[in-house]
């Protein structure tokens, strides 16, 4: 069953703006195909998307208000400080969409300066965004709200006949999740993102920096064990909707910064040599192999304007917080550096 009901019906919701469901999600679940491709690879890896089941969802919003994770706070900090240069570059907006949505709790801050028509807030987690939506559009009436249940990386352009044909759109992918792709990867999803947006759209992106790998190694291994439980319930998972019987017991999470790949790299490691079975196939994993969960790249400012740049998008605005450490950029369609 999804979560989402499959209908493009508006309803009000309860006095507040107007909302939508949808969901584009593809009728075949690709979980099963991408884990077990992953596992007969090498190195082992599964795609970071799996980790937001339900409970997954809960536990990485429990890491967003972690000391160690500096991103949602620093992220939340320059929004709410910038917002007023980054409405008069923005312009008139007459529809945000929202990649990743989650909880919708950044994109009611644009909402405040940009005063849009239209949200779009997308989200392969669609009961928990589901949720979110609700009250998005409750607090704001006027608004029309979609929630739309969808994989974005692979099926982006299912949305694009749902979408008004005419005003500007601002897309608006925060959070630095633009570094859980190789740089080839975020080429390729930017495209995509210029596509959505139109000839006179625009896109607002969190980028986390480089820094002190210290301080880096903390915000992926906080004191609480919070992360660790996160990437571990990916197992859980596994085991649930897969029948698979991975012990979660007998991995360990492993987190670290990678200086010349410039990422951090998240693992889960095995801790005896062990057969895990997955949807009817079996995997031998030795003492201290890897099954690689996520990649987080961080870029100096420079770095990702030429990423996005071949992407065609053109730089026409940068924020960094005080210590240099994270930028909110802006940019608008078209192509070039300068």
């Amino acid at each position: 069953m999804r979560d989402v009901p499959a209908t493009p019906d508006t309803i009000p919701a309860r006095a507040g703006g107007a909302l939508r469901f949808l969901d584009l999600a593809p009728a075949r679940d690709g979980l099963r195909a991408d884990v077990l491709a992953g596992l007969r690879a090498r190195p082992r890896s599964i795609p970071p998307k799996y980790f937001y089941d339900a409970e997954g969802a809960r536990l990485f919003e429990r890491i967003c208000r972690l000391p160690e994770y500096y991103l949602t706070r620093t992220e939340y900090a320059l929004l709410q400080a910038r917002l007023p240069e980054i409405a008069a570059v923005a312009g008139r907006v007459d529809c945000v969409i929202e990649p990743g949505a989650g909880g919708c709790g950044k994109v009611r801050l644009l909402i405040e300066a940009l005063r849009p028509a239209r949200v779009y807030a997308l989200d392969i987690a669609s009961a928990h965004l589901a949720q979110a939506a609700q009250a998005l559009a409750r607090d704001h009436p006027g608004l029309e709200v979609s929630a739309v249940g969808l994989d974005f990386v692979h099926g982006l352009e299912a949305l694009a006949p749902h979408l008004p044909a005419a005003g500007r759109r601002l897309v608006f992918y925060p959070g630095s999740s633009i570094g859980n792709f190789t740089p080839e990867e975020a080429v390729a999803l930017l495209g995509r993102f210029h596509t959505l947006a139109g000839p006179d759209g625009g896109l607002l992106v969190g980028v986390d920096l480089k820094k002190d790998p210290e301080r880096l190694h903390r915000a992926y291994n906080d004191a609480q064990g919070v992360t660790a439980a996160f990437n571990l319930n990916l197992l859980a998972r596994l085991n649930r909707e897969l029948g698979a019987d991975f012990a979660p017991g007998a991995f360990r999470h492993y987190a670290y910064y990678n200086p010349v790949e410039g990422r951090i790299e998240m693992h889960l490691v095995s801790l005896a040599a062990q057969t895990v079975h997955v949807a009817g196939e079996h995997f031998e994993f030795a003492a201290g192999e890897s099954l690689h969960t996520e990649n987080s790249y961080k870029y100096r400012p420079e770095e990702f304007v030429r990423l996005a740049a071949a992407a065609g998008w053109r730089p026409a605005g940068q924020w960094l917080d005080a210590e240099g450490g994270f930028a909110l950029q802006y940019y608008a369609a078209g192509s070039g550096v300068g």
